[in-house]
């Protein structure tokens, strides 16, 4: 009676692992389709850039390495990595979950969620323009010394994404269509965290906005700096408030943002009532007195889609921006001196009038590139339902990997209670071979004399039973 009742079992264990070929908990249908142009890639490398981007300002601001330029195939296999699943834990979100393409790669959530609910300590920064951050550092605290260096963090960050870097190389290496994509961008097949974090630089860095009204009137203007003069295809509004942009007795914001790229060169502490006890920025990643409350400043280009404001996302409109600049800069040790009166004094404050600060507002959204945020190369190349809007994965509750597996392997309780649970090595025909109890949520364990071939592990907990496959190689 009970043989029958075996093969039965045998048979579904080996539908299961039919399933998870692609990595552990994988669904086949909701993530496996992709969307890639049949001819040639996308271009990426020689983007049509107008004549002013390549300047000294902005072309000295490329923080793009010798070592990793921007290639077509490098950056769709970014793409693909940017916005796929399985680079969390559950297979939740995505990078482009909290960088949406149609808010220039920003987020409209003041704090982003995370692979099972919980926040982020800041506000998601919009990605368009990075190339361009001359210092090369990245987070609000500037914490990441390079790009290559910040696209692997939010993959590990417990709250964020979730996942190990070994986990992430074998869910790649088990997926079918990803060694292809490494062969394309590195001429082999080999899958490791560098080249991972080299095609999501490459992708980010590809993501230059150069079509706006802004871009628009400067090609149609004399050539010369751009605050030289109205622009042919502005409103007379639009016109005031550039100049109150870039005149230093008015606005001024040109001291910080005077490129066509619209970013200032290094981190800034721009008059925010920020408790250093609770973010003290980049000091307290330095761990220098004078860098305490300063921050990233990412570009101005499309700042109308990128609400809401600041690090802590505290201001939802782009009023409230002006209104602090003109009237609401607060004191600070660390004050930029673009902010001061004379190179120590007290803030500045504009003092605009009511009209300026409408045109200022108006001379902004002149800045959002409608062409940037719907271009097929930056969006999401999963058929279906865009990854950022996905509903959770069904889980099983737990993770085995690598799978196949060599002398070690890792088990992984993805919701763990608390509560001791029963780990039973068994092989095809039913038998058990090993027994672990489970007083922990991370467990190593050693296959030691085990034979290569199929095997399965069943988890007793206080709700039941589970089992997964695991092939020993």
């Amino acid at each position: 009676m009970t043989m029958p009742r075996m093969v039965t079992l045998t048979a579904a264990f080996a539908l299961l692992l039919a399933l998870t070929a692609f990595g552990p908990d994988f669904d086949p249908v909701s993530n496996d389709c992709l969307n890639l142009p049949e001819e040639a890639p996308f271009n990426y490398a020689n983007l049509p850039l107008p004549l002013f981007f390549n300047a000294p300002p902005i072309q000295g601001a490329d923080n793009t390495p010798a070592d990793n330029p921007v290639t077509d195939e490098g950056a769709t296999l970014g793409r693909v990595l940017f916005y796929d699943i399985r680079l969390s834990v559950n297979q939740t979100v995505a990078c482009a979950s909290c960088h949406k393409q149609e808010l220039a790669f920003s987020d409209d959530a003041t704090l982003s969620e995370g692979f099972e609910g919980a926040h982020t300590a800041r506000h998601s920064m919009g990605l368009s323009m990075a190339k361009y951050y001359p210092n090369g550092h990245f987070f609000w605290d500037e914490r990441s010394g390079s790009l290559e260096e910040q696209a692997l963090l939010p993959i590990q960050d417990p709250v964020e994404m979730g996942l190990t870097l070994d986990e992430l190389i074998y869910r790649l290496e088990t997926t079918e269509f990803y060694p292809s994509l490494f062969e394309s961008a590195y001429g082999d097949a080999a899958i490791t965290e560098d080249r991972i974090a080299r095609a999501l630089a490459q992708f980010i860095r590809s993501m230059v906005s150069y079509q706006s009204k802004w871009d628009q009137g400067r090609q149609q203007a004399p050539p010369g700096p751009p605050n030289q003069g109205p622009l042919p295809n502005f409103t007379a509004q639009e016109n005031l408030g550039k100049a109150v942009f870039f005149d230093p007795e008015l606005g001024n914001c040109a001291v910080c943002h005077g490129t066509d790229a619209f970013i200032a060169s290094e981190a800034r502490n721009n008059g925010l009532d920020t408790d250093p006890s609770i973010d003290p920025g980049l000091g307290g990643v330095t761990g220098i007195p004078q860098e305490i409350g300063l921050f990233k400043v990412p570009s101005l280009r499309n700042i109308g889609l990128t609400a809401p404001y600041m690090h802590d996302g505290r201001f939802e409109t782009l009023e409230e921006v002006v209104d602090h600049y003109n009237s609401n800069v607060q004191p600070h040790p660390n004050l930029s001196h673009q902010l001061r009166i004379g190179p120590s004094g007290p803030p500045r404050h504009l003092d605009l009038t009511e009209e300026e600060q409408e045109a200022l507002v108006a001379f902004l959204h002149t800045l959002t590139d409608e062409a940037f945020i719907t271009d097929e190369r930056w969006s999401d190349p999963f058929c279906g339902t865009p990854s950022s809007t996905l509903q959770p994965l069904p889980q099983q509750g737990w993770t085995v990997f690598p799978n196949p597996a060599g002398p070690t392997f890792t088990v992984r309780l993805d919701h763990w209670s608390g509560h001791p649970a029963q780990l039973r090595l068994m092989n095809s025909n039913g038998q058990q071979l090993r027994s672990w109890t489970v007083f922990q949520p991370v467990l190593q364990l050693h296959r030691q004399q085990l034979a290569p071939g199929l095997y399965y592990l069943v988890l007793q907990g206080q709700n039941g039973a589970s089992t997964q496959p695991i092939v020993f190689e």
